[in-house]
Protein backbone atom coordinates (compact mmCIF):
# COMPACT_ATOMS: atom_id res chain seq x y z
CA UNK A 1 0.00 0.00 0.00
CA UNK A 2 1.74 2.63 -1.44
CA UNK A 3 -0.04 5.05 0.99
CA UNK A 4 2.32 3.87 3.57
CA UNK A 5 5.07 3.54 1.87
CA UNK A 6 8.44 3.63 4.31
CA UNK A 7 6.36 3.68 7.38
CA UNK A 8 7.13 1.40 10.34
CA UNK A 9 4.08 0.03 11.94
CA UNK A 10 4.27 -1.20 15.80
CA UNK A 11 2.26 -3.83 17.60
CA UNK A 12 1.60 -3.39 21.30
CA UNK A 13 5.36 -5.68 22.34
CA UNK A 14 6.97 -2.75 20.39
CA UNK A 15 7.13 -5.10 17.40
CA UNK A 16 8.48 -2.84 14.38
CA UNK A 17 6.97 -3.93 10.49
CA UNK A 18 6.87 -2.22 7.08
CA UNK A 19 3.39 -1.41 6.67
CA UNK A 20 3.25 -2.58 2.68
CA UNK A 21 4.51 -5.85 4.26
CA UNK A 22 1.94 -5.95 7.34
CA UNK A 23 -0.85 -4.97 5.01
CA UNK A 24 -0.36 -6.74 1.88
CA UNK A 25 -3.43 -8.25 0.11
CA UNK A 26 -5.97 -6.82 3.05
CA UNK A 27 -8.65 -4.32 3.62
CA UNK A 28 -7.54 -2.26 5.62
CA UNK A 29 -9.54 0.04 8.37
CA UNK A 30 -7.32 3.11 9.65
CA UNK A 31 -9.00 3.83 12.99
CA UNK A 32 -8.93 7.35 14.20
CA UNK A 33 -9.56 7.29 17.99
CA UNK A 34 -7.68 8.31 21.22
CA UNK A 35 -8.09 7.04 25.26
CA UNK A 36 -9.65 10.45 25.99
CA UNK A 37 -12.75 9.89 23.57
CA UNK A 38 -15.68 8.49 25.72
CA UNK A 39 -17.40 7.31 22.24
CA UNK A 40 -14.63 5.91 21.23
CA UNK A 41 -14.12 3.91 24.24
CA UNK A 42 -17.66 2.78 23.01
CA UNK A 43 -16.78 2.05 19.81
CA UNK A 44 -13.25 0.41 20.25
CA UNK A 45 -14.69 -2.87 21.72
CA UNK A 46 -17.02 -3.77 18.87
CA UNK A 47 -14.38 -3.02 16.70
CA UNK A 48 -11.96 -5.74 18.25
CA UNK A 49 -14.74 -8.48 18.30
CA UNK A 50 -15.28 -7.56 14.47
CA UNK A 51 -11.39 -7.60 13.64
CA UNK A 52 -11.04 -10.78 16.07
CA UNK A 53 -13.45 -12.65 13.40
CA UNK A 54 -12.00 -11.57 10.61
CA UNK A 55 -8.22 -11.09 11.35
CA UNK A 56 -7.28 -12.83 8.46
CA UNK A 57 -8.27 -11.01 5.45
CA UNK A 58 -8.82 -7.48 7.61
CA UNK A 59 -6.50 -5.14 8.93
CA UNK A 60 -7.03 -2.58 11.62
CA UNK A 61 -4.32 -0.02 11.70
CA UNK A 62 -4.70 2.13 14.97
CA UNK A 63 -4.25 6.08 14.10
CA UNK A 64 -3.87 7.37 17.51
CA UNK A 65 -5.22 11.16 18.21
CA UNK A 66 -3.63 10.45 21.78
CA UNK A 67 -1.82 13.60 23.82
CA UNK A 68 0.78 11.40 24.54
CA UNK A 69 3.04 8.30 23.77
CA UNK A 70 2.11 6.50 27.36
CA UNK A 71 -2.10 7.35 26.63
CA UNK A 72 -1.65 5.25 23.19
CA UNK A 73 0.07 2.24 24.97
CA UNK A 74 -2.72 2.56 27.71
CA UNK A 75 -5.05 2.20 24.90
CA UNK A 76 -3.87 -0.19 23.19
CA UNK A 77 -2.97 -2.30 26.11
CA UNK A 78 -6.96 -2.23 27.14
CA UNK A 79 -8.08 -3.55 23.21
CA UNK A 80 -6.73 -5.12 20.46
CA UNK A 81 -3.17 -5.77 19.63
CA UNK A 82 -3.67 -4.00 16.59
CA UNK A 83 -0.82 -2.01 14.44
CA UNK A 84 -0.52 1.42 15.07
CA UNK A 85 1.41 4.53 13.68
CA UNK A 86 3.71 5.22 16.30
CA UNK A 87 2.95 8.32 18.16
CA UNK A 88 4.21 11.55 16.88
CA UNK A 89 4.65 10.27 13.63
CA UNK A 90 4.37 12.40 10.32
CA UNK A 91 1.56 9.46 8.56
CA UNK A 92 -0.61 10.26 11.36
CA UNK A 93 -1.50 14.02 10.10
CA UNK A 94 -0.93 13.01 6.63
CA UNK A 95 -4.00 10.56 6.78
CA UNK A 96 -5.74 12.63 9.11
CA UNK A 97 -5.46 15.37 5.94
CA UNK A 98 -6.04 12.89 3.26
CA UNK A 99 -9.29 11.39 4.81
CA UNK A 100 -10.39 14.80 6.06
CA UNK A 101 -11.08 13.14 9.96
CA UNK A 102 -12.41 15.92 11.78
CA UNK A 103 -14.09 14.10 14.66
CA UNK A 104 -13.23 11.04 16.35
CA UNK A 105 -13.99 7.86 16.56
CA UNK A 106 -13.56 7.38 12.67
CA UNK A 107 -12.74 4.13 10.82
CA UNK A 108 -11.62 4.65 7.23
CA UNK A 109 -11.30 1.51 4.76
CA UNK A 110 -9.30 1.12 2.15
CA UNK A 111 -8.97 -2.01 -0.17
CA UNK A 112 -6.02 -3.60 -0.63
CA UNK A 113 -4.17 -1.33 -3.40
CA UNK A 114 -5.30 1.42 -1.65
CA UNK A 115 -8.74 2.73 -2.53
CA UNK A 116 -10.41 4.35 -0.54
CA UNK A 117 -14.24 2.13 0.41
CA UNK A 118 -16.07 4.09 3.08
CA UNK A 119 -15.08 7.20 5.35
CA UNK A 120 -18.27 4.87 7.48
CA UNK A 121 -16.78 1.97 8.57
CA UNK A 122 -17.73 2.44 12.09
CA UNK A 123 -20.98 2.34 10.42
CA UNK A 124 -20.58 -1.24 8.75
CA UNK A 125 -18.64 -2.82 11.57
CA UNK A 126 -21.74 -1.60 14.03
CA UNK A 127 -25.06 -2.52 12.16
CA UNK A 128 -23.06 -5.25 10.18
CA UNK A 129 -24.26 -9.07 11.16
CA UNK A 130 -21.66 -10.50 9.71
CA UNK A 131 -17.92 -9.49 9.91
CA UNK A 132 -16.79 -12.09 6.98
CA UNK A 133 -19.65 -10.34 4.87
CA UNK A 134 -18.71 -7.06 5.67
CA UNK A 135 -15.33 -7.68 4.67
CA UNK A 136 -16.00 -9.40 1.54
CA UNK A 137 -18.21 -6.39 0.56
CA UNK A 138 -15.25 -3.94 1.28
CA UNK A 139 -13.21 -6.01 -0.77
CA UNK A 140 -15.03 -6.56 -3.60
Amino acid sequence: MSLLAGVKLEKRDKTLVDATEALAGKAVGFYFSAHWCPPCRGFTPILKDFYEEVEDEFEVVFVSFDRSESDLKMYMSEHGDWYHIPYGNDAIKELSTKYGVSGIPALIIVKPDGTEVTKDGRNDVQNGKDPKATVAKWKA
